[in-house]
């Protein structure tokens, strides 16, 4: 263990132990890159599964961007898709064959090539999953149909039906281009680092599960994104990610010196590192809002009336202003105003009391002796867990829980590391209310947040949960397949205008901000880059003398 990782184990104990804040390290001025050096990265949560697709789990993700490669890459600023491992590409009018062009003398990190034939087995694993191995199709691949080699760096992608997320969908982490070793492990191997061989610029070299990994750099690397200013090896030695889950032990060790780089941070501390002259990073997630979600399977929710008035009775504003900074905009719409194919519907989600009372008293919901509202015998009691990767997520729901307890409804806030958290979520009767929220900068994310078949957070019969009894929405599940199926961007903006429009008339979602990803690094820190959603990549960054 270097002297460096010594005080970092030292330091991370203490600040448990006292919560104290040490005074930082700063650097003199950054000039031209330097090589060399290990990134001490503080995670919040451990990652779970390195399944490609499993990457928009964001410790899952920011591990996967740094080892593996994508066919495509989106500039994030301009959100327009560059070459990476494909060279380039032609998309039929109809958007149901795409064929790529592979860059030659890419391989994964075991020196097995990654040519037209790995490009073609690593889709049609993520395109049509593979049962026998358990591992799930990817929600950002729609109407997948096969592929075709046409030579060793020419492949050829057929849909069953038009498929226009699908280049954007190249370019993201659930897309990340695996080994075929990899893809040939069952996916509950997959959690384990080790086990990822992929052909990005960093490989695994050790991992402790759940507390620690070790990733270096691949010294043979040439085939970053093709427009990058930075070519070649990566400059760090390495990254160093330590599993750090008190906000207040991150903080205090960036503080210290004693870690170059952290994730998740609360927007009650950004003052104190920004005072600091540490720099707080806060890229957007692009896709569907922070919200509050409804299961309408649950009788207290089925009636759209209750749902406009828990609507109504929440007071977004409050909450942001409240809890969160500048970097967390409230939301005009279920997607960021920064989405593709966003449409500002601010109207509708206005905070108005006085309209949500009257709908609760036309629903039948009258406010009983003990100050809750009860119909029929039954009172309007309603239960939802925190969720741990969205930021306070435990105080926005508390918040919720007053404003909604002004009009006689309780909501009772449950711990996210319950035990039965994740069992209760698939049950509508016992989590009626839940949070939720997916990055992607493509408007195909709205139909992976709410379609039965992909992330199914209203609970829908044939979704993915066998607790649901009768809710479907066929007019919602017709426009989510109609926006992943039409090649005309306009009439496919204009669908996605409608949904988010059909959701909100319905009152399925509440969105409450517009949720970036919250980073701090010293400012010896230098060349941190984000992808199109806000996670990390590595690959350029560089440490000034410090």
């Amino acid at each position: 263990m270097t002297t460096k990782l010594k005080r970092l184990a030292l330091t991370l104990a203490t600040l448990t132990a006292s919560g104290l804040f040490l005074p930082g390290a700063f650097a003199e001025g950054a000039g031209d890159p330097v090589k060399g050096g290990t990134l001490i990265y503080l995670e919040q949560q451990a990652h779970t599964n390195l399944y490609p697709p499993a990457g928009g789990f964001y410790p899952n993700g920011g591990i996967l961007n740094q080892i593996t490669d994508k066919l495509t890459y989106q500039n994030p600023k301009t959100l327009e898709i560059e070459p990476w491992i494909a060279e380039s590409w032609t998309v039929n009018a109809d958007a149901t064959e795409y064929t790529f062009k592979i860059r030659p003398g890419v391989t994964f990190s075991d020196g097995t090539p990654l040519d037209a034939a790995a490009v073609a087995k690593n889709y049609d694993v993520f395109g049509l999953g593979n049962k026998a191995l358990k591992q799930p199709v990817s929600e950002v691949i729609n109407n997948y149909e096969r592929s075709e080699v046409a030579d060793s760096q020419t492949v050829k992608f057929y849909f069953k039906k038009p498929s226009p997320g699908f280049l954007q969908g190249t370019s993201v982490i659930g897309s990340g281009l695996v080994a075929a070793s990899t893809l040939a492990l069952p996916f509950e191997q997959l959690g384990d680092a080790t086990k990822i061989i992929g052909s990005g610029p960093f490989v695994v070299d050790s991992e402790t599960i759940g507390k620690e990994l070790n990733l270096k750099a691949r010294e043979e690397y040439a085939w970053g994104p093709a427009k990058l200013d930075h070519q070649g090896r990566a400059h760090l030695d390495g990254i160093k990610y330590i599993i750090t889950g008190e906000d207040s032990v991150r903080i205090g060790a960036l503080l210290a010196g004693q870690a170059d780089f952290i994730r998740q941070v609360q927007a009650y501390d950004e003052k104190q590192v920004e005072a600091q002259d540490y720099q707080i990073y806060a890229p957007s997630t692009r896709g569907v809002n922070n919200s509050v979600v409804f299961r309408p399977d649950n009788p207290l929710v089925a009636d759209v009336r209750v749902r406009r008035a828990l609507l109504h009775a929440t007071d977004a504003k409050e909450i942001v202003t409240t809890l969160f900074s500048a970097n967390y905009p409230q939301a005009t719409s279920i997607i960021a105003s920064t989405a593709l194919g966003y449409r500002d519907i601010s109207a509708k989600l206005a905070f108005d009391p006085e309209k949500a009372k009257a709908l609760l008293d036309e629903a039948g919901w009258t406010v009983g002796a003990n100050g809750l509202r009860q119909k029929d015998g039954k009172e309007l009691v309603l239960t939802a867990y925190e969720s741990l990767p969205q930021p306070q997520n435990k105080e926005t729901l508390q918040l919720v829980a007053q404003q909604w307890g002004k009009l006689g409804v309780k909501l009772t806030v449950l711990a996210g590391d319950s035990g039965s958290r994740i069992v209760d979520d698939l049950d509508p009767l016992k989590t009626p209310v839940s949070p939720a929220m997916v990055g992607r900068a493509d408007p195909d994310v709205i139909k992976s947040q709410y379609y039965p078949k992909n992330r199914d957070v209203l609970r829908q019969k044939g979704g993915q949960s066998d607790k649901v009894q009768s809710f479907a929405d066929d007019k919602l599940n017709g426009l989510l397949e109609a926006l992943t199926s039409e090649p005309d961007r306009e009439k496919r903006f204009a669908i996605a205008g409608e949904v988010q429009d059909y959701v909100v008339d319905q009152a399925y979602a509440i969105p409450i901000f517009e949720e970036p990803q919250a980073f701090a690094g010293a400012p010896y820190v230098q060349g941190i880059a984000f992808e199109a959603v806000g996670r990390p990549s590595f690959y350029s960054t560089w440490l000034a003398d410090h």
